[in-house]
């Protein structure tokens, strides 16, 4: 008996339409990876296990879609990020590449991850990394190659802020509350979980760090701190307490981004600090505004993690944006067609109707060949039927900018040819075809 099957639990089917609109997605991200002057690198889908073990600790291991070939001695991972493996690939050829290193890809990611709103076992994410500069500068440009897609897309300031942070900044503020060194680790991972725990929950957690009651209310108002770009210095000082030259990382970042012309995007956020504990300084998320989603993108900087593979002292920042929460939130603030993505299949430039029987049957491959190879997109029907009008239905169903019907006036050489937008008909020479196909 034949079986029915359904796609993996958490990953999808990606139709015409669908695939429409994923294209749409990743041709913003390329083009603003390219005008910043990025170079677009892959790697391997799966990858040694240890690769992530080494950086994340075994921990990592249960969100994994780990394996182990049969009668094979190694353990291997389908990716769940790509920063270890591009730290793994300019470990290996750190000596010879240019500096500074300016990649971004576009993979697909595998998480083992219970599916919900937004968070999917399989995602594409675009990456954008930008090696081998110390400065505010690296953090300006992955910034505004972020901003830039987001724009391209159709989204403004008004639909998602990008909020940044610094963990050394948010640190000096912990420290002058009095939360100790070896209770750093926790008092980041509570930040990081701010937005998932009531108040009353993070109260509790917070006070097992010793804090007064005079620390705990700072604390809380430190996790909850937010900061237009405009005046976030001043009012980070006076929040936190910090120094000017606490606050000078993320000051350089905001006049960087300022100068941009980018700042209108921006707030600082110092509950963001990102889970992960590889970032050392910059730390980034991209958010629906009114907060109603996961976070689009985040990122940071991590000078550390080249060194950890094996390579040299390589300071470096990156951002990932899936695709999956981009377009819960392009889709909410209504920046895709409103026909679900058939306005953005690619359109033909005509589609051949046969009305003359044999003679045009006979002609149709060729023809058909010779303008593909040409570089027109061209189709053609399948139906057995004669029936003019029915098939020029077809040719406006599949949004074609001409049909080409092969009638009478083939005998001499000549097709008839409808302007399928404007509704007009012309009579055009077969060695005309092409040329007028064009628009030439």
């Amino acid at each position: 008996m034949a079986r029915e099957f359904q796609g993996p639990k958490g990953t999808r089917d990606f139709y015409p339409r669908d695939m429409a609109l994923r294209r749409h997605i990743e041709a913003a991200w390329r083009h603003s990876s390219i005008v910043h002057g990025f170079e677009e690198i892959d790697g391997p889908t799966f990858e040694h296990l240890d690769l992530y073990t080494v950086k994340s600790g075994d921990g990592i291991v249960s969100e994994l879609f780990s394996f182990r070939r049969a009668g094979g001695e190694d353990d291997y991972a389908l990716r769940p990020e790509f920063t270890p493996t591009l730290a793994r690939m300019v470990a290996a050829k750190a000596g010879g590449l240019p500096h500074p290193i300016k990649w971004f890809a576009i993979p697909s990611h595998f998480r083992a991850e219970r599916p919900q709103r937004g968070r999917l076992r399989e995602f594409l994410q675009w990456n954008v990394d930008l090696l081998g500069i110390d400065g505010a500068q690296a953090e300006i440009e992955v910034l505004s190659t972020a901003i830039v897609a987001l724009e391209r897309l159709g989204l403004s300031p008004s639909d998602v802020r990008v909020k940044l942070s610094h963990r050394g900044v948010v640190s000096a503020a912990l420290r002058s509350l009095g939360v100790r060194e070896d209770r750093m680790a926790d008092a980041f991972t509570l930040l990081d979980r701010r937005d998932k725990l009531d108040a009353a929950a993070f109260s509790a957690r917070a006070a097992e760090m010793g804090l007064g009651a005079g620390g705990l209310e700072a604390f809380a108002r430190v996790a909850r701190a937010r900061f237009p770009a405009a005046s976030a210095v001043q009012a980070m000082r006076e929040a936190t307490g910090c120094t000017d030259a606490d606050a000078a990382p993320i000051a350089a970042v905001l006049d960087g981004l300022k100068a941009a012309g980018l700042d209108a995007w921006c707030d600082v956020d110092l509950g963001i600090v990102r889970g992960l504990a590889y970032y050392t300084g910059s730390v980034f998320e991209v958010h629906e505004a009114s907060g109603g989603e996961r976070a689009v993108a985040g990122g940071g900087r991590y000078d550390g993690l080249v060194e950890m593979f094996g390579g040299p002292r390589t300071p470096a920042v990156g951002l990932g944006m899936g695709d999956v929460v981009l377009a819960l939130v392009l889709r909410d603030r209504g920046k895709l067609p409103a026909d679900e993505g058939e306005s953005l299949l690619p359109r033909p430039d005509a589609f051949f109707i046969s009305a003359e029987g044999d003679s045009s049957d006979r002609m149709l491959p060729g023809l058909l060949a010779s303008l593909r190879r040409g570089g027109l997109h061209v189709r053609q029907s399948y139906k057995s039927t004669r029936n003019v009008g029915k098939l020029l239905a077809d040719a406006g169903k599949c949004r074609a900018r001409k049909a080409v019907i092969l009638g009478a006036e083939l005998a001499d050489g000549m097709v008839q040819v409808k302007d399928l937008d404007r509704n007009e008909q012309v009579v055009v020479a077969l060695h005309d075809l092409a040329q007028h196909l064009r628009g030439e």
